[in-house]
Parts: structure tokens; C-alpha cells; sequence
């Protein structure tokens, strides 16, 4: 595919790499695994992989705090078996992205450790007394650093948009030190286009240049990078963390997340869809009925408000990436939330004009695990910890899960202890599962180009049971456990292409609880 239109045909699977295969029996998941488990993702239908940091790093902040951008943690394996892996998911028709930090290091980074001990290295953004969120300085050099998110994570210098006399280290984004670090991000770029690696998901991707009113030069660097790679490495892409794709896709980003946070109700969209309070919840959130909720209480209008708003913002330009979950917010299959109820969150996610990430597991219906200690950094708050939706993938009914033959108090982190937690194996052999259902969708949405990003769509009905048209496919999607009905007013295509519990008549549309289709003509 010429250039970076892949990333329009992806259908995105995200892999927190510790977690999901070990393939060296210390109970960490690491390349060697993602390897040996890569025709799983074949089998699946996945085209582009992206994987959570694997950089080297001391994982304070499970791996975001990077010691060495060029270097692969041990505990992952090297750099070789990376592109051992990155050629195989090639061979495979599976693209690769790694996630950059793009904002910060670890404060054990060599950058960092000699800039606290040099005052005349603006690598990072020093000020020379307290100042509100600053840090005191470890080293020989006076002062105070800022961190980006944990103290532990001093922000990288790209300047500030605004200057002030009375806080002299606030430097323009043309200064020493902003444009050392705008250099280095190309440099570790390349350095990993080298290895096969397809492009980047950018880690708060909007962090970068401080007291930035509009993002006005945040945008102008992101612009810049693109017209790098354009240039340079034109089949490259790199996916921004803002979750406002109708802000940053315009700032050079091939893509971006509708996220738990972002954009103008902060992350509301997103949460409208699958939120039902029981997971990864800051307290600051309200406590609204999402759509994808059982009872039948919530509402499509702001996810897709805020759709319309982004499709008019990026067509053309990008893409807007719908996922299921991440290693930051809850799975699907939280709290009360059955497995009986994904087959229908799946069938919208699939089928609707966005580019879908599948967090790894959820395609069995892995759940949120509640009450595990906190690990790397992975408490947030009294009710967010985001350990519950990073455990370990559950590939068969063996003790360890098949995940890894390691002793179980030496897993990165504890199991599902439910004696019914879903598995690969048991749902390849059935061919009712919520994972074969996954696979038909996947092949469904390749076998069908009006199903991608691109493609129209007409809402016949935002309630219960949504209705839209997809060109000449009609998708029925009820996440509700009661029945719901729509009256049939127009001609509408009514041949199956699959589905179950939906119905159609001249004159009315049937939907069972938890059903779904797709109807072609």
C-alpha cells in the first residue's frame, strides 16, 4: 500500500508486551513470546501491531520512564530479537509500531544525569528556585527540574511558547536545548525505521512545549516532524496520545485515540460508550449511564458529536482510532459487564467509520481485575488503578494460563483468579465464541471497503437498537439486555451477512437483548 494509507485499513491490536507472552519462563512477557505467538495475530486478521514501551528503563512508570531510547530492556530481550520479530510480523502482512516517550526520560537517563550536574545543559527545564510542581535537583547542579507525569520523570525541554523575564528559564522553542531534543526525536525515529519498526504511538503527544495557548507551537513541531518523515520515511506513521483527533491530526499526526481523557469534555465521548463505573475511575468523573450498559440507559449523542466534529476536522488527513480499551483504562468485559455483552460492543466498533484497537484479550472478554497491588506505577488514584487491565493473556486452561510456565509468584502480575476466565484455546475450538465472532467481524470489515473509515454512514436510529447504514449494509447493534423494535419505513438491505437475534419484516426491525447484524442487499 503506497504510503501511509495502511494506516486508514488498519485494524490495530495493542500489546502490553510484559504481559502477554513469555517466552523465557521468568514469568515477564517478552519478544521472544510476541514471536512465537504471531500466528495467533495472523489468524485473528490484525494487519498493524503497536506495543507499549520496551525501551531500557528502571519501570517506575511500567517502562514510560526511559533510561535509553536505543536500547531494548533486558527483560524484553535485544534489539535483535525485536527485529526478528518486526521482519516475521512483516513476512506475516502485520505492521509494527512502538510507542515513543516522546516528553520525558527517566531521571537514571544519562541526559538527565548530566544536566543535573551541568547548569549549562537546558536539555530539561530547570528554574532556579521553587516553583509550584517542581522537583529538587539530585545532582551538583542548583535548582529545581519539572517532571512531566511522576517526579521520577523530568520533562524534556522543547521550549515555551510564552516567555517571562521573571522566570529566565522559561526558553523560546528555538533555543539550544528545545532544538537538541527536536533533533533527537528524528534520531531515535530512524534508528528504529532501521529495524522494521512501521511508526510510533506518541506518548502525550500535546506535553511537549509548555505554556502553549492552541497548541500553536506544539503544532508547528508536529508539522515539522511530519514533513521529516514525509520526506525521509514516507511509509511511516506516527499516532498520537491526545485523545482530540480533530485537534492533532491537523498538527501532522496520521491518527489519534478517542480516549478516557482529551478533547473539549475531556474524554467524555469515549466513556459515553463503554464506562459503567466499575473500573480504571478518576473521582473527578461523573457518574453517567454509558450506552453500551445493559439496562439501555445511556445516550450515542456525545460520542457522536464529538465524531461529526472530528470527521470534519480530519477528513482527508488522517484517521480517528476507535479502541476497545488500554493499558490505561478499563477492558470491556468490567464489573458487571458479561462476555454474553461484547459480541454487540464489537459489532459497533467494527463497523463504524473509525480505525478500531482492539486491547489485547478483550477479544475473549478478559476482565478488569479489581483489588491487585499497586505495580509500576500503576495506582493513580483511590479508585484508578490500572493494574486490572494489565494482567496477564489468557491463551489456554493450564495453571499458568499459557502465558507462562514461570511459578505464579513470579508473574509480572497475578491471574484472573475467576475459575471461569476465558481463554484462546477453548474459544479457537468453539466456533459459537466471542473470539470467532471477533474474526468474522475483522474479515467482514476487509471483505467490505464501506466499512472502513472512509466509507458513508446514514444513523437511522441513535437509540436502542442503533441502526446506521454503512453504503449498502445495514448494522443493528443492541447492547441492551431487553428487546428493542424500530419501524421500518424505507426499502433496507435485508440479507444476513451475520449476525444474531436481529430480525427484519416490511414494516418493523427486531432486536433481541444483546443482539447484533449486518445486512447487505
Amino acid at each position: 500500500m503506497v504510503g501511509t494509507e495502511w494506516v486508514r485499513d488498519a485494524v490495530l491490536y495493542q500489546v502490553y508486551p510484559q504481559s502477554f507472552a513469555d517466552g523465557n519462563s521468568d514469568g515477564i512477557g517478552d519478544f521472544a513470546g510476541l514471536t512465537d505467538r504471531l500466528e495467533y495475530l495472523r489468524w485473528l486478521g490484525v494487519n498493524t501491531v503497536w506495543l507499549n514501551p520496551c525501551f531500557a528503563s528502571p519501570f517506575g512508570d511500567a517502562g514510560y520512564d526511559v533510561a535509553d531510547f536505543l536500547s531494548t530492556a533486558p527483560r524484553y530481550g535485544t534489539a535483535e530479537e525485536l527485529a526478528k520479530f518486526t521482519d516475521a510480523a512483516r513476512g506475516a502482512g502485520i505492521r509494527v509500531l512502538l510507542d515513543l516517550v516522546a516528553g520525558h526520560t527517566s531521571d537514571r537517563h544519562p541526559w538527565f544525569t548530566r544536566s543535573a550536574d551541568d547548569p549549562s545543559d537546558h536539555r530539561y527545564i530547570w528554574a532556579d528556585r521553587p516553583a509550584p510542581g517542581y522537583v529538587a535537583s539530585p545532582g551538583a547542579r542548583p535548582g529545581w527540574y519539572r517532571p512531566n507525569f511522576f517526579d521520577f520523570q523530568p520533562a524534556l525541554n522543547f521550549g515555551h511558547a510564552r516567555t517571562d523575564p521573571a522566570e529566565p528559564w522559561r526558553l523560546p522553542v528555538d533555543a539550544e536545548g528545545p532544538r537538541a531534543n527536536r533533533a533527537a526525536l528524528r534520531e531515535i525515529m530512524a534508528h528504529w525505521f532501521a529495524l522494521g519498526v512501521s511508526g510510533f504511538r506518541v506518548d502525550m503527544a500535546s506535553s511537549l512545549v509548555k505554556d502553549d495557548p492552541g497548541f500553536v507551537e506544539t503544532g508547528r513541531l508536529w508539522r515539522e516532524t511530519r514533513a521529516w518523515l514525509d520526506a525521509e520515511h514516507p511509509d511511516r506513521a506516527i499516532l498520537a496520545e491526545w485523545g482530540d483527533p480533530a485537534r492533532s491530526v491537523p498538527m501532522g499526526f496520521h491518527g489519534d485515540f478517542f480516549l478516557q481523557f482529551g478533547g473539549p469534555e475531556d474524554g467524555a465521548p469515549l466513556r459515553s460508550l463503554w464506562d459503567n463505573g466499575a473500573g480504571t475511575v478518576h473521582e473527578h468523573w461523573p457518574a453517567e449511564p454509558c450506552f453500551f450498559d445493559a439496562e439501555g440507559r445511556g445516550s450515542m449523542r456525545r460520542f457522536l458529536a464529538e465524531w461529526e466534529r472530528t470527521r470534519a476536522e480530519t477528513s482527508g488527513r488522517g484517521a480517528a482510532f476507535l479502541p476497545t480499551a488500554n493499558h490505561d483504562y478499563s477492558r470491556l468485559a468490567t464489573g458487571p459487564r458479561t462476555r454474553e455483552q461484547l459480541a454487540a460492543a464489537f459489532a459497533f466498533q467494527l463497523t463504524w467509520p473509525t480505525v478500531p484497537a482492539i486491547y489485547y484479550g478483550d477479544e475473549i472478554g478478559m476482565r478488569y481485575v479489581p483489588g491487585l497491588p499497586d505495580t509500576e506505577g500503576s495506582t493513580l488514584g483511590p479508585r484508578y488503578n490500572r493494574a486490572g487491565c494489565r494482567t496477564p493473556m489468557q491463551w489456554d486452561a493450564t495453571p499458568g494460563a499459557g502465558f507462562s510456565t514461570a511459578p505464579a509468584t513470579d508473574l509480572y502480575l497475578p491471574l484472573d483468579p475467576s475459575p471461569d476466565r476465558p481463554d484462546v484455546a477453548t474459544q479457537r475450538a468453539d466456533e459459537t465464541s466471542l473470539l470467532h465472532h471477533v474474526r468474522r467481524l475483522i474479515a467482514l470489515r476487509r471483505a467490505h471497503p464501506a466499512l472502513g473509515p472512509d466509507g458513508p454512514v446514514e444513523v437511522l436510529h441513535s437509540g436502542y437498537p442503533l441502526t446506521y447504514l454503512r453504503s449498502d449494509l445495514l448494522v443493528v447493534v443492541n447492547p441492551r439486555r431487553s428487546p428493542a423494535s424500530l419501524p421500518v419505513e424505507r426499502e433496507l438491505p435485508g440479507r444476513l451477512l451475520d449476525g444474531r437475534g436481529v430480525s427484519m419484516t416490511h414494516s418493523v426491525l427486531r432486536a433481541e437483548g444483546f443482539s447484533w447484524a449486518v445486512f447487505t442487499r
